[in-house]
Protein backbone atom coordinates (compact mmCIF):
# COMPACT_ATOMS: atom_id res chain seq x y z
CA UNK A 1 0.00 0.00 0.00
CA UNK A 2 1.05 3.77 -0.44
CA UNK A 3 2.63 5.94 2.60
CA UNK A 4 3.32 9.11 2.86
CA UNK A 5 6.66 8.06 2.24
CA UNK A 6 6.08 6.38 -0.87
CA UNK A 7 3.05 6.84 -2.82
CA UNK A 8 3.58 3.89 -5.35
CA UNK A 9 2.38 0.84 -4.79
CA UNK A 10 4.26 -2.33 -4.72
CA UNK A 11 7.74 -0.06 -5.64
CA UNK A 12 10.02 -2.40 -5.93
CA UNK A 13 8.53 -4.99 -7.63
CA UNK A 14 8.17 -7.69 -4.58
CA UNK A 15 4.48 -8.89 -5.62
CA UNK A 16 4.47 -10.63 -8.70
CA UNK A 17 2.97 -13.53 -10.42
CA UNK A 18 2.51 -17.05 -8.72
CA UNK A 19 4.92 -18.78 -8.83
CA UNK A 20 6.81 -15.43 -8.99
CA UNK A 21 10.98 -16.70 -8.16
CA UNK A 22 11.07 -20.19 -10.17
CA UNK A 23 12.21 -19.66 -13.45
CA UNK A 24 15.40 -19.11 -14.98
CA UNK A 25 13.95 -17.01 -17.76
CA UNK A 26 11.95 -14.81 -16.04
CA UNK A 27 8.07 -14.38 -16.55
CA UNK A 28 6.53 -12.75 -19.34
CA UNK A 29 3.63 -10.32 -17.96
CA UNK A 30 0.78 -10.32 -20.82
CA UNK A 31 -0.49 -7.11 -21.54
CA UNK A 32 -3.64 -5.45 -19.61
CA UNK A 33 -5.41 -5.75 -23.04
CA UNK A 34 -5.46 -9.79 -22.37
CA UNK A 35 -5.99 -9.96 -19.11
CA UNK A 36 -8.90 -8.42 -16.23
CA UNK A 37 -6.40 -7.96 -13.67
CA UNK A 38 -2.60 -7.08 -13.95
CA UNK A 39 -0.38 -9.68 -13.04
CA UNK A 40 1.86 -7.13 -11.22
CA UNK A 41 -0.04 -5.72 -8.55
CA UNK A 42 -0.31 -2.39 -8.35
CA UNK A 43 0.77 -1.65 -11.61
CA UNK A 44 -0.64 -1.64 -15.07
CA UNK A 45 0.97 -3.56 -18.24
CA UNK A 46 -0.09 -0.88 -20.53
CA UNK A 47 1.57 -1.72 -23.96
CA UNK A 48 0.70 -3.66 -26.82
CA UNK A 49 3.48 -6.12 -25.77
CA UNK A 50 4.44 -7.94 -22.17
CA UNK A 51 7.02 -7.44 -20.03
CA UNK A 52 9.39 -9.52 -18.08
CA UNK A 53 9.38 -10.17 -14.51
CA UNK A 54 12.54 -11.31 -13.12
CA UNK A 55 13.97 -12.41 -9.78
CA UNK A 56 17.19 -11.93 -7.72
CA UNK A 57 17.79 -15.57 -7.63
CA UNK A 58 18.40 -15.79 -11.46
CA UNK A 59 19.51 -12.55 -12.37
CA UNK A 60 20.47 -8.85 -11.35
CA UNK A 61 18.14 -6.85 -9.60
CA UNK A 62 18.90 -3.77 -8.00
CA UNK A 63 16.96 -3.81 -4.90
CA UNK A 64 15.22 -6.65 -3.54
CA UNK A 65 13.92 -9.67 -4.74
CA UNK A 66 12.38 -8.67 -8.09
CA UNK A 67 12.06 -6.11 -10.64
CA UNK A 68 10.80 -5.48 -14.05
CA UNK A 69 12.68 -5.87 -17.54
CA UNK A 70 11.43 -3.21 -20.45
CA UNK A 71 11.88 -5.91 -22.83
CA UNK A 72 10.12 -4.50 -26.53
CA UNK A 73 11.13 -1.03 -26.32
CA UNK A 74 8.16 1.60 -26.75
CA UNK A 75 5.58 -0.97 -27.20
CA UNK A 76 6.17 -2.31 -23.15
CA UNK A 77 5.44 -0.09 -20.76
CA UNK A 78 4.05 -0.20 -17.70
CA UNK A 79 2.25 2.53 -15.50
CA UNK A 80 0.36 3.28 -12.03
CA UNK A 81 -2.10 6.27 -10.98
CA UNK A 82 -1.14 7.37 -7.48
CA UNK A 83 -2.96 9.95 -5.41
CA UNK A 84 -1.39 13.84 -5.41
CA UNK A 85 -2.46 16.94 -4.53
CA UNK A 86 -2.97 19.47 -8.16
CA UNK A 87 -0.49 22.11 -8.14
CA UNK A 88 2.14 20.49 -5.47
CA UNK A 89 5.42 19.52 -6.09
CA UNK A 90 6.63 15.40 -5.94
CA UNK A 91 9.89 13.68 -6.39
CA UNK A 92 10.25 10.61 -8.11
CA UNK A 93 13.53 8.15 -7.81
CA UNK A 94 13.36 4.76 -9.67
CA UNK A 95 16.77 2.34 -10.59
CA UNK A 96 17.47 1.59 -14.02
CA UNK A 97 19.96 -1.13 -14.84
CA UNK A 98 20.37 -4.64 -16.56
CA UNK A 99 19.70 -7.47 -15.62
CA UNK A 100 23.51 -9.46 -16.13
CA UNK A 101 21.99 -11.36 -18.85
CA UNK A 102 23.77 -10.99 -21.90
CA UNK A 103 21.92 -7.52 -22.82
CA UNK A 104 24.45 -4.55 -22.96
CA UNK A 105 24.25 -1.29 -25.28
CA UNK A 106 22.91 2.49 -24.87
CA UNK A 107 19.36 1.97 -23.31
CA UNK A 108 17.08 4.79 -22.54
CA UNK A 109 14.35 4.71 -19.80
CA UNK A 110 11.69 7.11 -20.73
CA UNK A 111 9.66 8.27 -17.41
CA UNK A 112 6.40 10.34 -17.67
CA UNK A 113 4.81 11.80 -14.83
CA UNK A 114 1.62 14.86 -15.17
CA UNK A 115 3.11 16.96 -17.90
CA UNK A 116 6.87 16.04 -17.28
CA UNK A 117 9.30 13.46 -19.43
CA UNK A 118 12.56 12.14 -18.05
CA UNK A 119 14.50 10.16 -19.95
CA UNK A 120 17.20 7.96 -18.31
CA UNK A 121 20.25 6.97 -20.46
CA UNK A 122 22.07 3.82 -19.28
CA UNK A 123 24.84 2.69 -20.54
CA UNK A 124 25.35 -1.46 -20.12
CA UNK A 125 28.23 -3.42 -20.22
CA UNK A 126 25.93 -6.99 -19.17
CA UNK A 127 27.68 -6.93 -16.09
CA UNK A 128 24.43 -5.90 -13.78
CA UNK A 129 25.43 -2.16 -13.05
CA UNK A 130 22.51 0.05 -12.36
CA UNK A 131 22.05 3.71 -11.60
CA UNK A 132 19.16 5.17 -9.75
CA UNK A 133 17.74 9.10 -10.42
CA UNK A 134 15.77 11.58 -9.04
CA UNK A 135 13.75 13.91 -10.59
CA UNK A 136 10.75 16.58 -9.81
CA UNK A 137 6.91 17.11 -11.03
CA UNK A 138 4.13 19.25 -10.47
CA UNK A 139 0.78 17.24 -10.16
CA UNK A 140 -1.74 19.14 -12.28
CA UNK A 141 -4.93 16.95 -10.96
CA UNK A 142 -5.97 14.59 -7.89
CA UNK A 143 -3.79 11.65 -9.67
CA UNK A 144 -1.46 11.34 -11.55
CA UNK A 145 -0.07 8.71 -14.10
CA UNK A 146 3.57 7.85 -14.13
CA UNK A 147 4.81 5.76 -17.25
CA UNK A 148 7.71 3.85 -18.13
CA UNK A 149 9.26 2.42 -20.95
CA UNK A 150 12.57 1.88 -22.85
CA UNK A 151 13.28 3.87 -26.54
CA UNK A 152 14.94 1.33 -28.02
CA UNK A 153 15.10 -2.52 -28.53
CA UNK A 154 17.69 -5.12 -27.56
CA UNK A 155 18.72 -8.23 -28.07
CA UNK A 156 21.40 -10.63 -25.97
CA UNK A 157 24.81 -10.76 -27.19
CA UNK A 158 24.41 -14.77 -27.49
CA UNK A 159 21.01 -15.36 -28.65
CA UNK A 160 20.08 -12.47 -31.38
CA UNK A 161 16.30 -13.68 -31.00
CA UNK A 162 16.06 -13.37 -27.61
CA UNK A 163 14.32 -9.24 -26.65
CA UNK A 164 16.10 -8.11 -23.61
CA UNK A 165 15.93 -4.41 -21.94
CA UNK A 166 16.75 -2.56 -18.93
CA UNK A 167 15.89 -3.31 -15.36
CA UNK A 168 13.22 -1.03 -13.92
CA UNK A 169 13.42 -0.99 -9.95
CA UNK A 170 12.59 0.95 -6.79
CA UNK A 171 10.07 3.37 -7.87
CA UNK A 172 9.48 6.29 -5.25
CA UNK A 173 7.10 9.33 -5.43
CA UNK A 174 7.07 11.48 -2.59
CA UNK A 175 5.62 15.15 -1.55
CA UNK A 176 8.55 17.85 -1.91
CA UNK A 177 8.74 19.51 1.51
Amino acid sequence: MPTRANLVKNPSFEEGPFPIFNSTNGVLLPPQQQDRFSPLPGWIIESLKAVKFIDAKHFNVPFGLGAVELVAGRESAIAQIIRTEANKVYNITFSVGDAKNGCHGSMMVEAFAAKDTFKVPFKSVGKGKFVTVSFEFKAIAPRTRLTFYSSYYHTRTDDFGSLCGPVLDRVIVFPVA
